[in-house]
């Protein structure tokens, strides 16, 4: 049996996205004559395994990986709104993405209660996604991020997830954070020893995520190129 050809790839590309012979004929310019024998070729190449169809629209959307979305951008003014659209950048890049205020809490909740409810909550998204990015930038303090997200991505890893990150930071730790000289190390304000391993996290952050210069977009960026050439992400 004959490889599958040009024409062919196109007819069984179109039928795969659900459409019927007079939609393609439409499409493609080809007389219906021809469509309908073409796919009746191909019927037979499927049988016979000599052509693997594309994947149907709903084998696509269930192969789509899942992101969670980890970060302080969670206590953002326009945190909903800010929400949409790492939504959409992330489903542009043809992931689907998962973030923390997807769903409402329940008002009938004691705050402790809709803290555990939260908690859990985040729990679960972590566990039924693929892949966790998470945004690194400093928080509430030079140096420091956001240590809700310090925990999920150490839940992530624990889970086997694959942990991406992002920084607007170019600069070292040791830049960042106010310190001085204090015999073999660095002290910051407080007297406690800041960490210079030429890195600009914290080690325990560092080591176990793929940390990107720059914003969502780039992480995402990145990531799609390593999937595009197969290999794996690695801190």
């Amino acid at each position: 049996m004959r490889a599958v050809t040009g024409q062919q790839v196109a007819i069984m590309e179109l039928a795969s996205q659900g459409l019927d012979p007079e939609q393609i004929v439409s499409r493609l310019g080809t007389p219906a004559g021809v469509v309908r024998a073409q796919l009746t070729r191909l019927t037979r190449k499927v049988r016979a395994g000599a052509v693997v169809p594309p994947p149907l629209p709903i084998d696509s959307v269930a192969r789509r990986k899942r992101i969670y979305l980890a970060g302080f951008d969670v206590f953002r003014v326009d945190a909903v709104e800010h929400g949409k659209r790492l939504r959409m950048l992330c489903s542009s890049n043809g992931f689907d993405a998962i973030y923390p205020l997807d769903h409402e809490v329940p008002n009938d909740l004691p705050p402790a209660g809709q803290a555990r409810w939260i908690y859990r909550a985040n729990i679960e998204a972590i566990d039924a996604a693929d892949i966790v990015m998470a945004n690194l930038d400093d928080f509430r303090g030079p140096g420091e991020p956001d240590s809700g997200t310090a925990f999920e991505i150490g839940y992530a890893v624990a889970r086997g997830k694959s942990v991406r990150a992002y920084t607007s930071h170019t600069s070292l730790l040791v830049e960042r954070v106010p310190c001085e000289k204090g015999g073999h190390a660095q002290l910051c304000e407080r007297g406690f020893a800041v960490e210079d391993y030429g890195l600009r996290h914290n080690l325990m952050l560092a080591c176990s995520a793929r940390i990107v210069v720059g914003g969502p977009a780039q992480c995402l960026a990145d990531l799609v190129a390593m999937m595009n050439a197969g290999t794996t992400p690695s801190p």
